[in-house]
């Protein structure tokens, strides 16, 4: 995708000073720096050519982010891997929270849903 291709949000507009407009991969960022923070998520999970992409070294860190914005309301959907052990429920939960407040905090934007696809469990290795 061009920088021309990239979908832009004006989060404020002052006639005196300009305006300020966010790039919807930097929500995407934002809410999935947001999701790894939280303890029992393994990883991002993406599509097979982002899977690609990220093993060939090119890291993406919106992987498993997909944003949507309409007039300054937020809807992102997650794609997780989580590891083994951990409560589901209570994972999601802390996941949702997180990135809400996160979104909401960076950008100013109201975040009115966060989607979240379990794709997967890690397993620990066993030695």
């Amino acid at each position: 995708m061009s920088k021309e291709e990239r979908s832009t949000y004006t989060i404020q507009a002052d006639e005196n000073l300009g305006e300020v407009k966010i790039a919807d991969e930097v929500v995407a960022m934002i809410a999935g720096l947001a999701a790894m923070e939280v303890e029992g998520v393994a990883s991002m999970a993406g599509n097979a050519t982002r899977e690609l992409i990220s093993k060939l070294g090119m890291k993406s860190l919106s992987k498993g982010v997909k944003v949507d914005v309409l007039e300054g309301i937020v809807t992102v959907s997650l794609s997780l891997n989580l590891k083994y052990g951990y409560a589901i429920k209570d994972i999601t939960t802390k996941v949702q929270e997180k990135v809400k407040a996160a979104v909401e905090n960076m950008t100013g934007l109201e975040v009115a849903d966060v989607n979240i696809r379990v794709a997967g469990v890690e397993v620990p290795e066993e030695n």
